[in-house]
């Protein structure tokens, strides 16, 4: 910690204010923050750095100062930085004191110091070595009454250890206040580091606050105040908008003289302010003030300094119709914006920048040789006479903005384009008298005309022998039917809204950005760039005419309706666009027969073409296509493409389909239920979703697996035609994982068994042709040892095969028998059936220990984690005891059986538990401790049977007992009562 006395324990002189005090210690931490950002690049702090990995401890163990600085000697150990002097040192390694002398004596150098140990110092940091711990510091830590110190990472935390009524505070390494024997505080070691901190590093912490809160600064100290007054930090005095007085002002400009720029718009009395700034501030240099009026005067006592800017905004100059005159020999920028003037006369030699914009005089005058920027945009009074014999005056003049400007005409910008031969950039927006065509402009580079009625198709032979133009813009140019130029530095072209635009024809080698948006007739485009990159012409309903040239990259054309097949030819190979690699063609709806031969394509969007029936693409680097919405695709050809995954199942008309993808491991054919012909090769193809494929047949899919070995998940959902022949070609597949056969027809099973070794998920929802022996090989003969997740849901299965399959395959983990109505019952205990007929050693609380489950026993325990019975229409009771061996089962749900009418279940790991809609439940049995979730919505159980079921769940946390006739929601707090565990219990408000 790093904290400052202030005073002796003993009342002596010396004691400082509260205030020295509170600035003291924020200095302190400022200075020790700025240390610590810049440590790694100041040699004079490597000292400190190494203090603190001492403290905390050097290669796991408690460091000792005397290891780090063997020069220490005597009970106290002082740590000198560079530039400290020897008889500082010296005091330092004095016993154990610290007297007030020397704390003044340091803080008149801007030094802050740290003491350890030292007990006559109010300000300690706890550093405790205890006999026989070898544990680093960093993981200790001492709270005390008044405040702690701790490490932390490279950082230490500081914190004051102060009494309130300023006493001294001895701590024992324990962090016992004034408990701690002479013995404990020996082990303290005594520490004082200085450190250099002058008034350089404060002014360098102070150069980064604004105003504000440098007054703020100034609060703190008297050191600080001193600091944030520098003039260093008030060489711009800004005003802008504040409530400042002329005294106060005065007071700034008679503290600071050698200010540079002031600021003082929209102030109070800001004549008065001008005036006091222009006659007290010899330097200034720049000078920014606006709303209120200038007299004449002002200007004219401007003429002897030093200023080079002055910017006036929303301002009376002199009475508003007299004639105002700037004369000023070192002026090099000036803005008069937003200013109501008569007339004004400038007359500056060395002014290179002046803006008079949107200002209302009717006359101005300029004698300025070196002007290179004039802005008089929206200067609706000047007519065109005053503009050209300002303009013509200038003749440096490269920047020029009329914008706004109604009456300039074309002979006005002919007589500036003779004058001003250096003329780069014109902005004549909003001009509705200008049409060019009479104008030339060779040294421009920029030209802006938004709005400009009188921009035609003629205009553009005017600006083609601007051939040194790299910006046009032509936005909202009504009348504008046609833009051809063959401009070669031409980089950036902007034409939005032009209604009446047909014809874009363009050449340029570098012209690298085009924005054609909204113009509703064009309908050709010739562009010739070898830089352009990326073209977007959305929302071009007439388009229907491309050439391009060979270095566009990206191309976007979506909602441009009028492109028919014949865009194709332009971006294959050979059509000019060899570099091609995004193509975006979103609701072009009059494509039909789409065609890409490209070996440059990467990504194609055909989203929302729906009138597209056939597809055919040959572009090997293909990795993404988008046919979200062609929903009339009847043939596709992917033959070659580099795609990844490929989803069909948006096209519910598909009939024939070709795919060749070396790289493809995902493919969808979900819902193409007229697909018949379907040629697959991909020998990558890891996942296979032909659901609802209705007309895919065994030939088709002996095929695929013979071109795909690598399948691991085959999906075959309704597909009927799938038969004994083609569950045979599954032997070509040795990695097959999951197989979906659901609502097949299939009658045999036997090529699945002898195949899918590896099988892992089996499911077969709804195979109603299925015999009861069909499921044999499972479980009397051991076939697909594999086999985790099994579906039967909506069999025809009896009982005996269900009992003999939930039997025999134990390693089962998840089984789904949902909607079998032949199952009657689930019962896995014994003969009795129920479990409390099971012996005490079964019924006891002991039984359900984690220890009992994992026993080793005479036969292994089940891997059953879930099993779905929802809907059995006619299953009657539940009853799973602890000799079923279920140590696994997490989950069962039982909703949705009607009939079921007792659920007597001991299992140690259940957690989940549905039986909502069961509206027959009468008995309820559980022994499930870690079961979280308890379902029984609907059900005619009564209250007394779930407070007796979930007094044995201590785990319990949700109940849903809603819509259960004999609970009434008045007395849940028997409920909460049998089960404490119980956070949620949803139920419905029924009477009672």
């Amino acid at each position: 910690g790093i904290f400052v006395n202030d005073g002796d324990s003993e009342g002596n002189n010396g004691i400082q204010d509260e205030d020295s005090v509170q600035g003291t210690a924020t200095n302190t931490l400022l200075e020790l923050s700025v240390i610590r950002h810049n440590r790694e690049r100041d040699d004079r702090f490597k000292l400190f750095e190494d203090m603190i990995k001492a403290m905390r401890g050097a290669g796991g163990g408690s460091a000792n100062w005397e290891d780090v600085y063997p020069l220490a000697s005597g009970p106290d150990l002082s740590l000198r930085c560079e530039g400290e002097s020897s008889s500082a040192a010296a005091a330092a390694g004095e016993e154990g004191s610290c007297t007030m002398e020397d704390i003044d004596r340091d803080w008149n150098h801007k030094r802050a110091k740290v003491y350890t140990g030292s007990n006559k110092c109010h300000y300690v940091v706890a550093v405790s070595s205890h006999a026989g711990n070898s544990g680093s510091i960093t993981e200790r830590e001492y709270n005390f009454a008044q405040g702690s110190s701790v490490s932390y990472k490279n950082e230490i935390v500081y914190r004051n250890f102060m009494s309130n009524d300023g006493d001294e505070i001895s701590f024992d390494p324990s962090g016992g206040e004034d408990g701690g024997d002479e013995g404990n505080n020996s082990e303290n070691e005594d520490l004082e580091v200085r450190m250099d901190l002058t008034d350089d590093l404060l002014h360098m912490v102070f150069s980064f606050l604004d105003h504000i809160n440098l007054c703020r600064a100034a609060m703190v100290c008297s050191q600080w105040r001193t600091a944030s007054a520098h003039e260093d930090f008030w060489r711009c005095l800004n005003f802008a908008n504040r409530n400042i007085s002329v005294e106060q002002f005065e007071d700034m400009c008679r503290r600071y003289p050698n200010a540079t720029e002031v600021n003082i718009f929209g102030a109070p009395a800001s004549h008065l302010l001008v005036m006091k700034a222009v006659i007290s501030l010899r330097n200034i240099e720049s000078l920014t003030l606006g709303r209120g009026q200038l007299e004449d005067i002002f200007f004219h006592a401007l003429a002897d300094h030093m200023l080079k800017s002055l910017d006036i905004n929303d301002a009376t100059l002199g009475n508003g119709v007299q004639e105002i005159s700037i004369n000023h020999d070192k002026l090099r920028h000036l803005n008069i914006t937003k200013c109501r003037v008569m007339r004004i006369s400038i007359k500056c030699p060395q002014l290179q920048n002046l803006s008079l914009k949107r200002s209302t005089m009717a006359q101005v005058l300029l004698n300025c040789p070196l002007l290179r920027l004039l802005d008089i945009g929206s200067c609706s009074k000047l007519s065109d006479a005053a503009i050209r014999s300002a303009a013509i005056l200038c003749p440096q003049l490269e920047s020029l903005d009329v914008s706004n400007c109604l009456c300039i005409s074309d002979e006005t910008l002919r007589e500036i384009a003779l004058t001003c031969a250096n003329l780069h950039i014109l902005d004549a927006s909003y001009c509705p008298n200008i049409s060019l065509e009479s104008v030339r402009l060779p040294m421009l580079t920029v030209l802006k005309l938004h709005s400009c009625d009188g921009i035609t198709s003629a205009s553009m032979a005017a600006i083609s022998h601007s051939y040194m133009l790299e910006v046009l813009e032509l936005d909202n140019c009504n009348l504008l039917t046609s833009v051809s130029l063959d401009l070669p530095r031409l980089l950036n072209i902007r034409l939005v809204h032009c209604r009446k635009f047909a014809d874009l024809n363009l050449r340029s080698i570098m012209l690298s950005s085009i924005m054609v948006s909204n113009c509703p007739a064009l309908h050709r485009v010739y562009i010739t760039s070898n830089s352009l990159q990326k073209l977007a012409l959305r929302k071009q309903e007439k388009l229907t005419t491309l050439a391009l040239q060979p270095s566009l990259q990206e191309v976007d054309l979506t909602d441009c309706e009028s492109l028919t097949n014949s865009i194709c030819e332009v971006f294959s190979d050979g059509g000019g666009c060899p570099m091609l690699k995004s193509l975006v063609l979103d609701n072009c709806e009059s494509l039909t027969a789409v065609r890409f031969c490209s070996t440059s394509l990467v990504s194609l969007s055909l989203v929302g073409c729906r009138t597209i029936t056939a597809l055919e693409l040959l572009c090997p680097y293909l990795e993404q296509v988008c046919l979200d919405g062609c929903d009339h695709l009847e043939r596709a050809s992917f033959c070659p493409v580099a795609l990844r995954s490929l989803n069909l199942g948006i096209c519910p008309k598909l009939n024939s389909l070709s795919i060749e993808a070396p790289f493809m491991v995902l493919l969808e054919l979900k819902g193409c239920g007229v697909l018949a012909e379907a040629s697959i090769n991909c020998p990558l193809l890891t996942s296979l979703d032909a659901s609802f494929c209705s007309q895919i047949k065994d030939d088709c899919l002996a095929a695929t697996t013979a071109s795909c070995p690598l399948i691991e998940s085959l999906i075959l959902m309704s597909c009927p035609s799938i038969g004994s022949e083609g569950l045979y070609s599954l032997r070509s597949l040795p990695h097959l994982t999951t197989l979906d056969l659901s609502y097949t027809f299939l009658l045999n099973l036997d090529p699945v068994f002898e195949s899918c070794l590896q099988l892992k998920v089996l499911k077969l929802q709804a195979c109603k042709y299925l015999n009861d022996s069909s499921l044999e090989p499972l479980y009397k003969e051991g076939a697909l040892p594999a086999l985790q997740e099994l579906d039967l849901s909506y069999g025809a299965l009896c009982q005996d095969a269900i009992e003999e399959l939930l039997d025999c395959c134990t390693q089962l983990t998840h089984v789904s028998l949902n909607g079998c109505a032949n199952m009657h019952d689930l019962n896995w205990g014994c003969s009795a059936g129920q479990l409390s007929d099971l012996p005490s050693t079964y019924r006891s609380l002991g039984m359900f220990s984690s220890q009992n489950f994992h026993k080793p026993t005479k036969q292994p325990s089940r891997l059953l984690q879930h099993l779905n019975c929802v809907c059995c229409p006619n299953i009657r009771k539940v009853i799973i005891p602890p000799v079923a061996r279920c140590v696994y089962l997490s989950s069962l749900n039982l909703s949705l059986s009607a009939n079921l009418k007792e659920v007597d279940v001991a299992c140690f790991n259940l957690c989940f538990l549905n039986l909502s809609n069961c509206c027959s439940l009468e008995v309820l049995k559980l022994k499930c401790p870690k079961l979280t979730s308890l379902f029984l919505q609907s059900c005619i159980i009564d209250e007394e049977a779930v407070e007796i079921a979930i007094s044995n769940c201590y785990n319990l946390e949700t109940l849903d007992v809603r819509f259960c006739p004999k609970i009434c929601s008045m007395n849940m707090a028997r409920l909460r009562a049998a089960c404490p565990s119980l956070k949620r219990i949803f139920s419905s408000l029924l009477p009672s």
